[in-house]
C-alpha cells in the first residue's frame, strides 16, 4: 500500500476512492426493509436524501455527482442489485447525502455481475458488509452502462 505524507511529516495510507477515481457512488439499501419496498413502490420519488457513514468519502460528495442505489439480501420479489440511479444534489452533511433517484426499468441484478471477468471485483461485491457509500470506478460504470443503457443516459 502507497502512503501519503502529511505536512506534519507523519505518513497517512492513500485513499481507495479520490474524485479522480469516482464513477459513481453506490448507495445501499436493505430489500427486507419496509422503508426500500415504500422507496422501490413510488419510484424514488420521495427518496431525496439517503443516510451514509461519515467517512473521508462523504466529504468527497458535491453536486452533479453520479449515484447507484443498490439494495441487498436475498428477497425474492426484490433480489439483490442495482435498482436505481441519479445524482447527488449537494455535499454529504451529517451522515446525509441529498440525491435525485429514478428507478431502473429492470435492475441490473447482483447475479449478473458476481461472475463477469471485471465487474466480480465491485467494491459492494468484495465486501457488501463495507461503506456506505460505496463506489463503483468510472470503468466499472462504463460497462454497467454497457449492460444498462439507461446508466449511460446524461444527467439531467
Amino acid at each position: 500500500m502507497s502512503t501519503v505524507c502529511h505536512p506534519q511529516g507523519v505518513a497517512a495510507p492513500a485513499r481507495a476512492l479520490t474524485v479522480d477515481t469516482l464513477g459513481a457512488w453506490l448507495v445501499k439499501a436493505s430489500g427486507a426493509a419496509p422503508s426500500t419496498r415504500s422507496h422501490v413502490l413510488g419510484g424514488f420519488a420521495q427518496a431525496d436524501t439517503w443516510c451514509v457513514r461519515p467517512t473521508y468519502r462523504t466529504d468527497l460528495v458535491a453536486a452533479g455527482q453520479r449515484v447507484l442505489l443498490w439494495v441487498s439480501g436475498s428477497e425474492a420479489d426484490l433480489p439483490a442489485g442495482i435498482h436505481a440511479h441519479g445524482r447527488t444534489t449537494g455535499p454529504a452533511r451529517e451522515g446525509v447525502m441529498p440525491v435525485e433517484l429514478t428507478p431502473l426499468g429492470v435492475p441490473v441484478l447482483r447475479t449478473e455481475l458476481v461472475g463477469h471477468p471485471r465487474l466480480g471485483a465491485m467494491e459492494v461485491l468484495r465486501m457488501p458488509a463495507g461503506s456506505n457509500p460505496s463506489y463503483v470506478t468510472p470503468e466499472q460504470l462504463d460497462l454497467l452502462a454497457a449492460m444498462c443503457p439507461e446508466l449511460a443516459a446524461p444527467l439531467r
